[in-house]
């Protein structure tokens, strides 16, 4: 990293208000023995800016946050801060004698760090708590003659070697569940035993029409790079098979396994350290240092959406013992890298007036990589009334709950206030559930801001066939009548139905 570097200026503003702040909170709240602290500490307050900004500088602390991690920006300003207070106490012992107070210097110097480490925990929190997505620089791999490349079979000890390992790994059942599905003779099939992906990494590309995974998933740290390294092995349409325990089988087995009552303790205890911790961004390295991320809590939607986010296509799923098996087909090369957060507000993908597609704000109300589900969720379980999928596994608990009571949307208030959305209108929609209404309403829905409050709390309609039409007539009414006469019916309309009528959210 350059030592000499153009300082950003938000944050030059950012520590001159954070600064002048401490001054005040010192000077006002703090018991001084002086009268005129304003007017003593003038001379020694401009001493104190040039250095801190001096020190500031060297130690990088005014390159642009958002580029900067939370641990190296936090050590940076405790560096500063302890350069400064030794330095500044150096020199009022040194060259005024002791005139400016030791408990001045330091309160005022741990009021800076405080109010700064305040700063860095609202400001990280609120950037990670946002989904977002960093592409890779990465160039896209070309694939040439993704065919399968005829090996030579496995010999009878061969064959019998690597049934016993299996066994020995995961039991006969698995054994006898993959000699049933899959041919292991052939040479074509390749059984990983590791939670790494570097073996391989190291095959030939297109050898093998079948790649095993046999270490659960849920002792595999980077299982997206395992998944896109697997990708890139396999041929067009090549299988993927790989098993994991849900969230929902380890509940159930900790509960049998401990007595009553400590069996729920353990279980929020195994929760928090396993499922929680990983994914907050305070406490993620910590946890990947003490448990190398081995036997993490892994939800079926998570592995099932980061499958179909590198490349795969479900293609059946099987549960032997404790453990669930998908085979998944290889269909197209994995997104290009992306880095994910997991917090409580993300950014949505939806369509918007004129076909733009913008960025809607919400609550995080489903499991992480739950939105490559939607084409997975709708070929099983299709729609339920009011238009929502029928038992969608990718909600929470607590998702539901929010949901019911629109919890969920309050942050779209923020694009309200960009301009992306308006009060009244129809819900923004993904590409793939735009994609199931008829032509003609896709081509009206277009032509309007989608809205906070849509149609359907005026209708309440039930079938998918229901809710087009009761969309449709909103948007007539629209053209005919302008947006702001319907907008205000319907908003009149709506609000009598939640509040009279105890309208809730499908």
């Amino acid at each position: 990293m350059k030592l000499f570097y153009r300082p950003s200026l938000i944050s030059l503003i950012i520590d001159l208000m954070i600064l002048v702040l401490s001054v005040v909170v010192v000077f006002e709240w703090f018991p001084l023995t002086t009268q005129n602290p304003y007017e003593k500490y003038d001379g020694a307050g401009l001493l104190y800016f040039g250095l801190w900004a001096v020190f500031s500088y060297l130690f990088g602390r005014f390159r642009p946050l958002h580029t900067q991690k939370y641990l190296k920006a936090s050590f940076k300003l405790m560096y500063v801060t302890l350069l400064i207070f030794m330095v500044s106490w150096g020199i009022s012992y040194h060259f005024y004698g002791g005139t400016y107070s030791i408990y001045v210097i330091f309160t005022y110097t741990t009021v800076i760090f405080g109010v700064y480490m305040a700063f860095y925990m609202l400001y990280f929190a609120l950037l990670y708590a946002v989904e977002f997505e960093e592409k890779s620089e990465s160039s896209v791999e070309v694939r040439e003659n993704a065919q399968v490349r005829q090996a030579t079979p496995l010999d009878e000890e061969s064959y019998r070697e690597l049934c016993e390992a299996i066994i020995q790994h995961s039991g006969i059942k698995t054994m006898l569940a993959l000699n049933e599905k899959f041919d292991l003779r052939s040479g074509n099939t390749l059984v990983n035993f590791s939670s790494g992906f570097l073996d391989i990494k190291a095959k030939q590309n297109y050898k093998f029409s079948t790649i095993i995974q046999l270490e659960r998933l849920n002792n595999v740290r980077g299982i997206n790079t395992l998944f896109a390294t697997v990708n890139s092995k396999l041929p067009d349409n090549g299988l993927f098979v790989c098993c994991f325990e849900s969230k929902s089988t380890r509940k159930k087995r900790i509960l049998a396994k401990y007595p009553p009552g400590f069996n729920y303790v353990f279980y929020v205890v195994d929760f928090i350290f396993k499922r929680f911790m990983p994914k907050v961004f305070l406490t993620r390295r910590l946890y990947y240092d003490i448990t190398r991320g081995k036997n993490r809590i892994l939800s079926k939607p998570e592995v099932m959406g980061r499958l179909y986010c590198c490349g795969y296509e479900v293609v059946n799923e099987k549960k032997i013992g404790k453990l669930t098996y998908v085979t998944a087909r290889r269909i197209k090369q994995p997104e290009l890298k992306t880095r994910k957060s997991y917090g409580p507000l993300i950014k949505l993908r939806r369509m918007g007036k004129n076909r733009e597609i913008f960025e809607v704000f919400k609550m995080r109300t489903m499991h992480p990589y739950s939105e490559y589900l939607q084409a997975y969720i709708y070929e099983r379980n299709s729609l339920q009334e009011g238009g929502k999928f029928n038992k969608d596994i990718r909600v929470t608990t607590l998702g539901r709950f929010m949901r019911k009571y629109w919890l969920d949307e309050l942050p779209m208030i923020f694009n309200l206030l960009m301009g992306d959305m308006k009060i009244v209108g129809v819900r923004p929609l993904s590409a793939h559930y735009f994609s199931l209404y008829s032509e003609e309403l896709q081509n009206l829905r277009v032509k309007f801001k989608p809205g906070l409050l849509p149609p359907f709390y005026a209708d309440m309609p039930k079938t998918m066939e229901e809710i087009q039409a009761s969309e449709m007539k909103y948007l007539r009414q629209c053209e005919k009548y302008g947006c702001f006469t319907t907008d205000i019916k319907y908003f009149v309309l709506i609000l009598t139905n939640i509040f009279i009528k105890k309208a809730r959210s499908a």
